[in-house]
């Protein structure tokens, strides 16, 4: 029997989102993942600005034909969990190239990086340890955090705020294990954490430094091989979380890279990795072709980064003031959420793809466009997006209208 206290409730909570113009909608894209794609509520062809497929490898013709080929050796996945018959060698054999990718030990696949992020913390942390966690982590680190046991103790520290970090690991009195963990790229900022500095605290006072590079992934470093290898720090890093479905293909599937010893531990106790199934053999070998299109041709990366100064070149020269940063994420502050989503909406109406986000995503009042450039952008592409700004940036009074 409907509970109607709790339907009426449902209701009127989604019907507050509608009115306060703050409710999300799907969009619906009816080809590949590209620069390009058809969407449904557009009518037709929109140029994409929201996509983490930093490299452009999505729909690359080696990433598809080996998940075609694994798709036919192995079918469509293995109906099991890992530790029962969901293991195929071809999850060892991506564990392996995500290991020597990262210069870690080993590493383990889950079904997504949230999996791995939620399912790494309560297998490390001890009771008695410490493990602080920058402010603007994501939500996946977060969720992690709040898992471990109560015995733990848990703290945050100011974005990036290395006095801060330091003060409470300096205040520290017990003797368990300190954890600092950081994002890598932060999702909604666009910029990158300060790695020499948390190398250095880590050092200074014997914490275990733990980065998810899900955004760094493809995009920094001069090989893609993320924000440690940017700074030339990838042997400080003791563990790395990350994810397959952003640079590397884009499909699905998240991992930990770490010592064979706590990768060991995770297969025997991380709720997530014991009691999901195996990624798909699809995504793995698409993941495999991904890194080797990464390993041999790095100058993708550099492209990456030169379309990245250009498209924030344009903006700037338009009057925009973007957040600064070194990654593929550009965020522009426009305020609350509903004019975040109006402004969405405008562009997709002039063909151009953009995300406007807001609370609970960011917090109240930081309402931003998320701008996500991709190497498989073209010049064109670029200068028709920044068209389509200039417009909508003058129409919604973001911009002074050109004399």
């Amino acid at each position: 029997m409907p509970n109607t206290t709790f339907e009426k409730r449902s209701h009127d909570h989604i019907e507050g989102l509608k009115a306060a113009g703050t409710y999300k909608e799907y969009k619906h894209l009816e080809n590949a993942m590209g620069a390009h794609s058809n969407m449904r509520e557009a009518g037709g062809d929109v140029i994409v600005l929201s996509s983490n497929n930093y490299l452009g490898l999505a729909n690359h013709e080696n990433v598809v034909k080996a998940s075609h080929d694994a798709l036919n050796t192995y079918g469509a996945g293995t109906a099991s969990v890992r530790f029962i018959c969901g293991t195929m060698s071809i999850h060892e054999t991506l564990e392996k190239k995500i290991a020597s990718f990262h210069r870690q030990p080993a590493a383990l696949t889950y079904s997504s990086c949230w999996a791995a992020n939620t399912g790494l913390f309560a297998v490390i942390c001890q009771p008695g340890d410490l493990l602080i966690s920058d402010e603007l982590n994501h939500a996946s680190i977060i969720d992690g955090c709040r898992l471990v046991s109560k015995q733990v103790t848990r703290s945050v520290y100011k974005h990036s705020d290395m006095a801060d970090l330091e003060s409470q690991l300096k205040d520290y009195k017990g003797d368990g294990v300190k954890f600092v963990v950081t994002d890598g790229v932060f999702s909604m900022e666009g910029d990158i954490a300060k790695m020499p500095e948390l190398v250095e605290l880590c050092e200074k006072y014997e914490a275990v430094l733990i980065v998810d590079d899900s955004h760094g992934v493809g995009v920094m470093g001069p090989n893609g091989r993320g924000t440690a290898e940017h700074f030339g720090l990838e042997e400080k890093v003791d563990i790395v979380t990350g994810t397959l479905g952003k640079a590397l293909g884009g499909a699905a599937g998240g991992y930990v890279a770490a010592n064979a010893d706590v990768i060991d531990m995770l297969i025997q106790a991380s709720r997530p990795h014991i009691f999901s199934n195996s990624i798909s053999p699809t995504t793995a070998a698409g993941a495999m072709a991904a890194i080797e299109l990464m390993e041999t041709e790095p100058q993708r990366v550099t492209s990456l980064h030169e379309k990245v100064a250009y498209f924030r070149k344009g903006l700037l020269d338009l009057g925009f003031n973007p957040h600064e940063g070194e990654s593929a994420i550009i965020p522009i502050i426009v305020g609350e959420t509903a004019f975040a989503i109006s402004i969405a909406k405008k562009m997709l109406e002039k063909g151009i793809y953009v995300t406007g986000f807001g609370f609970p995503v960011v917090p109240e009042g930081t309402a931003r466009m998320r701008v996500q450039i991709s190497d498989a952008l073209t010049k064109a592409d670029m200068d028709t997006a920044l068209k389509a700004f200039a417009e909508v940036g003058v129409e919604v009074g973001l911009l002074k209208k050109s004399a």
